[in-house]
């Protein structure tokens, strides 16, 4: 096949402007992406790496020189019993915690999704606590625990019930911010799950109702099985949230029971307020980021988890 001289000359104009395309294109993704990966790179690259090679020196604040001591810190966290009781708060949060969270969302979710045209509405108003400031609804949920004139407490006197301590007492302090946390993360839950639900096909329902299926079946058979992806999904990321809780043990602790945040009686001290302690109260740095390379250890193991979880393809 024979391409003449001005053939030629057009395929090479056009492969020449194909050139030209894909170069124009690659400067438009690295100007694009270029600031981000800087900001990346400066404010969390670069922190977490220092963050990491301070965990192996003997940081002290104030203190120019950071003496490099291998795993001295990380051997003293394996004998500290105030840091096992910090891991151990932790665990017994998320215990009470992740079940309570996603069966509520997925029953508000549920409730919401039959309101009909209400439900902008309510998931306005179950979204408002998630956005809202956790140093002002820790304050205000403080002053509602308080064991005088909380509100809560005026209502339990109210039907006759005895009056509670709750942050002020070491058995009741950590369920106590259960509470709160419910409350504050329960909007969004609420939405993922909604998204959830209206991802599920209508005709699976269609055709269960035609085969006499009941409401409860419905749930069972179609809505809680076609919701695996949403479960896994708030699954892991609450279960990481658990794991990394410090506003409202800082504020609400604290506040309550006039000592250090995790009172009282390291009831509610968690490994990130632990964290804090030692770093920014003691100003032992070294050894709080000793802590962080922990934390960020077990975010590691649950973000592994999270994907294995998550690439697992659900067919339907």
């Amino acid at each position: 096949m024979r391409i003449s001289r001005q053939g030629g000359w057009l395929l090479a104009a056009r492969r020449g402007g194909g050139g030209l395309a894909r170069r124009g294109q690659g400067l438009f993704m690295l100007a694009t992406f270029a600031p981000l990966g800087l900001i990346l790179g400066l404010f969390w690259l670069y922190p977490m790496a220092m963050g990491l090679w301070g965990s192996f020196t003997d940081w002290r604040g104030f203190v120019a020189e950071q003496p490099f001591v291998g795993l001295a810190n990380y051997r003293e966290l394996a004998g500290d019993a105030t840091f096992r009781r910090a891991v151990l708060n932790s665990l017994l949060f998320t215990a009470m915690y992740l079940p309570l969270a996603l069966s509520l969302g997925l029953l508000v979710a549920l409730a919401i999704e039959g309101s009909g045209r209400g439900r902008p509405f309510f998931r306005t108003v179950y979204f408002l606590p998630y956005i809202t400031s956790v140093t002002a609804t820790a304050l205000i949920w403080g002053w509602l625990y308080q064991p005088s004139f909380g509100l809560f407490n005026q209502l339990l006197q109210l039907v006759g019930l005895p009056q509670q301590r709750f942050l002020r007492d070491p058995a009741q302090a950590l369920p106590a911010l259960v509470g709160y946390q419910l409350w504050k993360e329960l909007g969004f839950n609420v939405v993922i799950f909604i998204a959830g639900l209206t991802a599920i096909d209508r005709s699976y329902y269609e055709a269960a109702r035609v085969d006499g299926a009941n409401g409860w079946q419905l749930f069972w058979r179609i809505t809680l099985p076609l919701l695996q992806p949403t479960v896994a999904l708030l699954l892991v990321t609450n279960l990481i949230w658990s794991m990394q809780l410090f506003g409202p043990v800082f504020i609400m602790s604290s506040s309550a029971a006039n000592e250090p945040p995790g009172g009282p009686l390291n009831s509610t001290l968690t490994v990130a307020v632990y964290q804090w302690q030692m770093a920014f109260r003691q100003l032992r740095l070294g050894y709080g980021a000793a802590v962080g390379g922990v934390v960020f250890a077990l975010t590691l193991l649950i973000t592994f988890a999270q994907s294995r979880v998550l690439r697992r393809r659900w067919d339907y």
